[in-house]
């Protein structure tokens, strides 16, 4: 038999009995939990730029967010969970999707190619910092792996996308076929590309952008 609810007890005289219990809502709490989230997966991605992904603890990451260990496990997890958290948080860009619609509105093949470069360059210009973790990490732990195996899925089936447009278009060397293709775009195209040229050249966003798309047309494209 079920239990009787305190709170809509009836009162006597045969009046109606009070409204349920609303929802308790406290955006308060909600926008301090977000706020905490972001400062640890901050302090993370600092420590691991600058000590390394392996030699980084927990317990370090919670002294930089101004945070408590307990905290950090509750609201991000482990290491492990840190990370992925801020891959997936990465993979979560608008940026793919706004350069695939790029894609099926332009007919000419060289604006595929630049829609395809400057997609690329926004994702990696936004999101460097997390990939340098990534590839160090993968080195030494099983989730950075695992992670980045993930995160290169999923770039290298963006990037099929553009191989399916430019053969739709007629467009591609003869001799190409859609997976040469598609290693041909991962190779101009890909993170390890921008950070070499971006991070360890010192080449600017924008050079870069122009360059590979340049080089990746002339790669791809019959003359």
């Amino acid at each position: 038999m079920p239990q009787k609810d305190e709170g809509a007890v009836h009162q006597e005289g045969g009046s109606a009995p009070p409204h349920g219990r609303r929802p308790y809502h406290a955006p308060q709490r909600t926008e301090a939990a977000s706020k905490t989230r972001a400062a640890i997966l901050d302090a993370a991605t600092r420590l691991f730029l600058e000590h390394g992904y392996a030699n980084v603890t927990v317990p370090q990451i919670a002294k930089l967010a101004g945070t408590a260990v307990p905290t950090v496990y509750a609201s991000t997890g482990g290491k492990g969970a840190i990370l992925t958290s801020l891959i997936e948080d990465g993979l979560q860009s608008t940026a793919a999707g706004e350069t695939l619609a790029l894609l099926r509105q332009t007919d000419v093949p060289r604006e595929v190619l630049t829609a395809a470069a400057h997609g690329t360059r926004v994702d990696n210009e936004q999101h460097h910092r997390i990939v340098r973790v990534m590839v160090s990490a993968a080195h030494t732990d099983q989730h950075a792996a695992a992670a980045l195996a993930r995160a290169n899925q999923a770039y290298r089936e963006a990037l099929a996308a553009v191989t399916q447009r430019l053969r739709e278009l007629k467009a591609l060397r003869p001799d190409l076929t859609p997976t040469r293709t598609t290693d041909i775009l991962w190779f101009y195209l890909g993170h390890h590309c921008w950070h070499g040229l971006v991070v360890e050249q010192g080449w600017s966003w924008d050079t870069t952008e122009e360059w590979l798309a340049q080089q990746v047309a002339a790669a791809l494209l019959s003359p």
